[in-house]
């Protein structure tokens, strides 16, 4: 099975389509962003759970737990599993317990979250429950958060409005603190209790366990499995890695002060997504935060997109506008605000084929290249790629499959 190898240092000239003429001249070189170093691609697929028009719960729920384990056949690094309440946008509600099934189902691939709501989860419950996976997985675990949206969540689980709008900062603190942590206290605000003991305690190092016989296969079977995913990056003490969801300068601030890898959505391009590093680098300088330690975070940014793959670049495209428009005008515009304040709404269509312009939705050639391009022009190195977009299991599953075996050999 492929992994991802890839170097994207450029696309040379031995990769143009076959029965052109000579490459042309060699042009200047673009000014590049800084990069730590050439790491490896690492793709990775993002799962909405997704309940498109017609379907049942189940039926979407059914899709991710289907494409998780075809993600792992085909070599991917990782799946990551959204979190949503009460709209068919997404109907999984806890990150976390999907991860948890997930991991049970499979050997190799990391399963992350993206994102688990910190606004409406006790900062303690989650780190708990993120310790325990990281543990029992052998470190596949990564924990990602962010601060959700202003939707009637915060009435219905308590936290309020204020949660949202300021409480982000003192809930995210309160997390790492347990993570990292032998002995937690809260004396905040939104949380104030007496110093407890943090059990289990993610900061212990991980231990890969050796699930062969539990999985009830016999050496020989185990054998024949092929490693899907990088080595995870090394961070024996400190518990799962944990990422955060960037989409405002505020957010970015956030992240870089506190040493977290970003984590960027699909609806930033690459120009989006350049600014928002550069915002990251000054921040963490400001911080008084290291070269060194920057460069190992800048590595850890996760960019999520969309990837689509047909034998024809227009046949994928008319795939996702076909059916995504209608999802997006079904499943976002079910959010209610808490306070009842005005809210808009992306034109479904528009956002579709803005997705289709940003990323990867083409032949296997046009979507390796696109996602080489932005690894080039941002130093991004890892992907959470939307691959259900056709709102099938089936096609689903073919798309994942053709990522595989069409898409990860050309980036190399």
């Amino acid at each position: 099975m492929t992994k991802t190898t890839a170097r994207p240092t450029g696309r040379p000239a031995d990769r143009r389509p076959a029965g052109r003429g000579a490459a042309p001249a060699p042009q200047p070189a673009p000014e590049q962003p800084p990069r730590a170093d050439t790491d490896a691609l690492r793709i990775g697929a993002f799962l909405l759970s997704a309940q498109f028009p017609g379907q049942s719960h189940a039926e979407a729920l059914e899709r991710t737990v289907s494409a998780a384990l075809t993600a792992e056949r085909v070599g991917l690094d990782a799946v990551w599993l959204a979190e949503h309440h009460f709209v068919p946008y997404g109907v999984c509600p806890d990150a976390a317990t999907l991860a948890g099934v997930l991991l049970g189902r499979t050997r190799r691939i990391g399963v992350g979250t993206a994102v688990s709501v910190l606004s409406t989860r006790h900062p303690v419950a989650l780190g708990e429950q993120a310790a325990l996976l990281h543990l029992t997985s052998g470190g596949r675990f990564t924990l990602g958060v962010g601060r959700g949206g202003p939707w009637i969540d915060l009435a219905v689980f308590g936290g309020g409005l204020e949660a949202y709008e300021q409480g982000f900062p003192e809930r995210l603190d309160l997390l790492l603190r347990w993570l990292r942590g032998a002995r937690v206290g809260g004396s905040g605000p939104q949380f104030d209790f007496p110093e407890v003991a943090v059990v289990p305690r993610a900061a212990e190092p991980a231990r890969r366990p050796d699930l062969t016989g539990w999985l009830g296969l016999d050496g020989a079977a185990a054998a024949v499995i092929p490693r899907q995913r990088q080595e995870p990056s090394p961070q024996p003490q400190s518990g799962p890695p944990v990422v955060m969801a960037c989409t405002s300068p505020a957010g970015v601030r956030t992240a870089a002060e506190r040493g977290l890898p970003m984590l960027l959505g699909m609806h930033s391009g690459d120009e989006d997504k350049r600014d928002m590093l550069a915002a990251y680098r000054s921040a963490w300088r400001a911080a008084g935060r290291g070269e060194e330690q920057l460069a190992r975070v800048e590595r850890e940014h996760v960019a999520a997109g969309v990837v689509q793959v047909d034998d024809r670049a227009g046949a994928a495209r008319a795939s996702l506008l076909r059916t995504m428009p209608d999802f997006f005008a079904y499943g976002l515009g079910a959010h209610r605000t808490v306070d009842g304040r005005e809210r808009s709404m992306r034109d479904p269509r528009a956002y579709t084929e803005l997705l289709c312009d940003l990323h990867a939705v083409g032949t296997p050639r046009q979507c390796a290249d696109r996602l080489l391009a932005t690894a080039e022009r941002t130093g991004i190195r890892r992907f959470a790629l939307l691959a259900e977009g056709s709102g099938d299991t089936a096609a689903t599953l073919h798309n994942l499959d053709r990522i595989g075996d069409e898409v990860l050999p050309q980036l190399r």
